[in-house]
């Protein structure tokens, strides 16, 4: 059964001390050395696991200026999930905030905390969480989605094998899937299209695409250093951040002040009827609650985001390509509801659960974000040893998600693991907190509706269009940038139905 494991007990049932959590070493700047050398920040999530097996569900460690208690099992989960207050914390992504500080622009969501978080959080949930704005911006994810397929059906159809009508190609999905990504998050953020599906997509997106790879890759390094010295020294790794940095703002920049001459008031006027949806960036500067340098920090961490989604899009297809009997079962649930749902891809949704499960299935296996952190704002208890208010306390998800302790046959992608019925007939202490690749509670990601629903209705056109099969099926090699990625990526056989 999947259950939420055991607490361990001290040797008198008393509450141990938190000197007692089991640790990987007492120096932090050994500790440093030692992942330097071992190349530890690149399998940061194999690290974990490793170190679960050893030490058990919980440990501390302390690696240069960070120091953090690491955890794995939901009913654990839950507990820190009732102690994170009215105004939860992350840990701050200290390189991010010292760029914004160093440049001076405002700070977004991701990068604030308490009663200021709060406040931009509740106006942000209008727009991109709440179901309302859900409904008036798939349609844009969902035109991005057909347009994707379109142009890899061309693409098969030219250079692919086989008798016309039943070409197969085998290639890297990963370049087409970020540029999907972007192209998806552009059209919903902006409300506008920027054409990367053209034979020649722009080098300026390409520009953008790899300023984000080289932010995210030049993040964990920094978060373990004093970033003021490096600020400081200059060090090559710090302006590499920096200049990344700049470069995902300037894009952000260039395409706000072009939303923002589009909704001026005059162009608003000519409008006034149409009822068009203006994108996310349109609906926050028509309420004007938020300052327009808020709004370009938001839409600037929410954009830096989003290409994301085009990683776990990788590992939904090769899983599906090396499942035929799970693709078949999804897909045949997608084509009933599609074919009842006439056009409307809110309702095609709803009625294919399999496909929320595929990407919950593909985000347990391979979470993009490796940690979720919080500092409870009380003392508490985890595996019966005491923690105190304000530490900071890291759910491991890559872990949790391959644990025999929390998932029965973890290695098998199973989407239906995800169902109501199996669901409810494994209700036991803190299983609600098995599915955390969103985070959890009031500062869960600020963009997971878009990345859920775009993925989703990804995976469903291509499944209406296309079988998928792999040219090998042995397991994904993966590393840890600031997210999971694959090594590698996985080729793919796309075959037209």
């Amino acid at each position: 059964a999947e259950g939420s494991g055991s607490r361990k007990g001290g040797v008198d049932g008393q509450v141990r001390s938190f000197e007692e959590i089991p640790h990987t070493g007492r120096n932090s700047w050994v500790n440093l050395l030692r992942f330097w050398r071992e190349d530890r920040f690149r399998q940061l999530h194999k690290h974990m696991e490793r170190t679960f097996n050893a030490l058990g569900p919980i440990y501390r460690e302390h690696v240069g200026t960070q120091s953090s208690v690491n955890i794995m099992l939901p009913s654990d989960i839950s507990e820190l999930f009732r102690s994170e207050g009215l105004h939860p914390r992350r840990m701050t992504l200290q390189p991010w905030a010292t760029h914004r500080e160093t440049r001076h622009h405002s700070k977004g969501v991701f990068l604030k905390n308490g009663e200021e978080w709060r406040a931009d959080r509740l106006l942000l949930n209008k727009e991109v969480m709440m179901s309302e704005a859900v409904r008036r911006f798939l349609p844009l994810l969902d035109e991005v989605a057909k347009e994707f397929c379109q142009m890899l059906q061309t693409k098969v159809e030219k250079e692919g094998r086989g008798e016309r009508g039943k070409r197969s190609l085998t290639i890297d999905p990963s370049p087409d899937l970020f540029r999907f990504a972007l192209e998806a998050s552009c059209h919903v953020l902006y409300g506008e299209r920027i054409g990367l599906f053209s034979s020649s997509p722009s080098l300026e997106s390409q520009k953008f695409i790899w300023a984000v790879e080289r932010m995210l890759a030049t993040t964990p390094p920094l978060l373990y250093l004093p970033h003021r010295l490096l600020l400081h020294l200059g060090a090559p790794l710090w302006t590499q951040h920096a200049s990344a940095w700049d470069h995902i703002f300037s894009h952000a920049e260039e395409r706000i002040q072009r939303g923002y001459q589009r909704l001026s008031p005059s162009q608003s006027r000519d409008r006034e009827g149409g009822g068009r949806y203006t994108g996310v960036l349109g609906q926050l500067m028509e309420k004007g609650q938020l300052s327009l340098e808020l709004i370009k920090a938001n839409i600037t961490e929410l954009m830096a985001g989003a290409v994301d989604t085009a990683v776990p899009l990788q590992f939904a297809l090769f899983e599906l390509g090396r499942n035929p009997e799970v693709q078949q079962r999804v897909r045949q649930q997608v084509q009933a509801s599609w074919a009842r749902a006439g056009g409307d891809p809110q309702k095609a949704l709803q009625e294919a659960p399999l496909l929320k499960g595929t990407i919950k299935e593909t985000l347990r296996l391979y979470p993009v974000g490796t940690t979720v952190q919080r500092y409870p704002v009380k003392d508490i208890v985890l595996q019966n040893y005491h923690i105190p208010a304000g530490t900071m306390v890291q759910a491991c998800l890559y872990p949790l998600g391959r644990s025999a302790e929390v998932f029965e046959d973890p290695r098998r992608f199973d989407p239906g693991r995800w169902g109501k019925s199996r669901e409810e007939g494994q209700r036991g202490a803190g299983t609600g907190f098995r599915s955390l690749a969103f985070g959890f509670g009031a500062r869960q990601c600020v963009g997971r509706r878009i990345a859920e629903n775009e993925m989703q209705l990804l995976l469903m056109h291509i499944l209406l269009s296309f079988h998928l099969s792999v040219p090998s099926s042995e397991d994904i090699k993966t590393m840890c940038t600031l997210i999971l990625q694959p090594e590698t990526p996985p080729k793919i056989t796309f075959s037209k139905l």
